[in-house]
Parts: structure tokens; sequence; C-alpha cells
């Protein structure tokens, strides 16, 4: 923490923001294995969400580490500290009363944790997008699982690093069976079952 700053109070507060936007902020964090579904789902909610003139912003893995993170290894380090910047940003996008939209693997719990502790209370919710290793093998949009196989690709998530499962999640999305819209239809239902909609 810098010792040469001070926090500087807005006049305008999350409450008034959220009035003035007609929905509770939170951060929907989407988590589970490259080629689960996280992006694509987390696509379709948006756009389930913009049609119903909510006011949202998508934070995805990829286009993250082109800009904000873009001088961040792979390495446990930087993982954990790419997690922790998009937790920031995340943060500061729910403050101004949108709902944030994420897609990170974020395989670790202790790193979603520490998202969910920067969070106010009730504005962090962990969207589980489960699908089989096998699934998301046989799906590989990026082409990731092959070169991990062929050892192009070290500590990939699922191969030779861990995934840690959410226990306790706030929705758990079998995406398996089901198509894109009826998954995103999940989300937005425990949206306004949950009145942040």
């Amino acid at each position: 923490m810098s010792t040469n700053t001070v926090w500087h109070e807005h006049h305008i507060s999350q409450k008034q923001r959220s009035i003035l936007k007609k929905q509770k902020p939170c951060i929907l964090w989407f988590t589970g294995l490259s080629g689960s579904g996280k992006s694509t789902v987390a696509n379709a909610v948006e756009n389930q969400l913009f049609a119903m003139k909510k006011h949202t912003y998508l934070l995805d893995g990829d286009n993250v580490r082109q800009g904000l993170n873009k001088g961040l290894s792979f390495s446990e380090e930087d993982r954990i500290e790419n997690i922790r910047r998009v937790g920031e940003v995340a943060n500061l996008f729910c403050d101004a009363g949108l709902v944030v939209v994420t897609a990170f693997i974020s395989p670790f719990a202790k790193d979603r944790q520490m998202v969910r502790d920067m969070a106010m209370q009730g504005q962090f919710v962990e969207v589980f997008i489960d699908a089989p290793l096998e699934v998301c093998e046989q799906r590989d949009p990026k082409g990731l699982y092959k070169k991990a196989r062929a050892g192009e690709i070290k500590d990939f998530t699922g191969i030779d690093s861990p995934y840690e499962v959410p226990v306790n999640p706030e929705l758990h999305v079998v995406n398996d069976g089901i198509s894109i819209e009826e998954a995103a239809t999940e989300v937005v239902a425990y949206l306004k079952k949950n009145a942040y909609i």
C-alpha cells in the first residue's frame, strides 16, 4: 500500500448510481476449465442483460491480458497478480453501479476468495461453469489442450496444473448437453431471483 496517497471520497455513492441504473451491482465471476464455455456463456448473459436495458461490462481473461495485464506471464506469481488486478477493476466497475461479467479460469480457490474478499457483502457471485475435462478437450476452441498434451504448454490447468472446483458457488451451471442460451438463462434467472436486476 502506498504511504503517499490518501483515499479520496466520492460525492456520488454506489447506492445513488445503482438507483439511477435501476439495478443492484455485482460481480459475476465465471470460473471453469478452458473450453468449459465461460466466455461464451458470459457473452450470452451480457447480451440478455443488454436486451433488458441493464448496465453491464464484460471482462474476459484473454482480452485483459492483451492490455491491462499484458506484461504478466503465466507463472504462479503472475497468475495471482492477474486475478488481483482484475478483482480491483471489477470492483471499480461495481462501484459504478454495473453488473460486471468476468470470465477467468481462476483455478485456485484462494485467488477466487481474494476477489470475494475485495467485494462488498453480497456483490460477488461465483458462477461455476462445469463441463467434464473430456468435453473441454473435445471442444478445445483454441487448440490449447492439444498443445498441452504435446508438451508445448507447461502448467496447463486440467492437464499438469490443478483446477480447484468451487465448493459452494452461488451458481453451478453444468454446461454439457444444454445450449448456450439455456446456460445464460440460468444465470439471468439467478440475478432476477436475488433482486440484482
